[in-house]
């Protein structure tokens, strides 16, 4: 009888070890706004993760800019910042992940609700920026990183090639293209080259 408890009990034990322990607030906001512009990390809204990884508002900002710190959950480091004006829009992917849903499924679904009028993008241009690291790189109780990269996204609901003279891939490194043209995710991709060691 006892060998039936003995996978679920592995695999529990498994999942407690894979997951990253969860930083206190502070080492969170401090890592978190590393995805956002210089002038732009103090005012910054911040959410976090509490012991039970749950998101929550870990400070309130003063500017338009929302960061995310990283999900302990998710293999990998990853932070990053967006214009307030994008928060339906991400927190309705957030939700649909939460569900379950695919990527692909994700954007179908939030294609068709802001079509119906459910929420809405923003009518003006606005930014992500996403921070990442290997987590052998990123220190937990100094919030120190070591060989971080960020990229930037501008998005452009409907914006397509033809309407922003963009290619729908990257020309050369660093160059500037536009991903899902036509849709309402509309983006454009700044990826800057990776550089190491810094």
């Amino acid at each position: 009888m006892k060998r039936f408890f003995i996978l679920p009990l592995t695999v529990m034990a498994l999942r407690t070890i894979a997951q990253t322990p969860v930083p206190p607030a502070a080492i969170q906001i401090k890592l978190a706004t590393l995805a956002a512009p210089a002038d732009k990390r103090d005012g910054a809204t911040v959410m976090g993760y509490n012991t039970t990884n749950q998101l929550i508002e870990l400070r309130k900002g003063t500017n338009e800019m929302i960061c995310l710190a990283d999900d302990p959950a998710q293999k990998g480091f990853s932070v990053s910042c967006y214009h307030r004006d994008l928060e339906p829009f991400m927190k309705r992917g957030r939700e649909l992940k939460q569900e379950g849903k695919k990527p692909d499924e994700i954007l179908k679904i939030r294609e068709s609700e802001v079509k119906s009028g459910k929420w809405a993008m923003p009518k003006h241009p606005s930014s992500l920026f996403v921070y990442t690291a290997k987590e052998e790189n990123v220190d937990l109780t100094t919030g120190e990183v070591k060989d971080g990269y960020q990229r930037g996204v501008v998005y452009i609901p409907y914006a397509t090639a033809e309407s922003t003279g963009l290619p729908t891939s990257p020309a050369a490194p660093g160059m500037p293209w536009i991903m899902d043209p036509g849709t309402h995710r509309a983006h454009i991709m700044v990826n800057p080259p990776a550089q190491q060691g810094k």
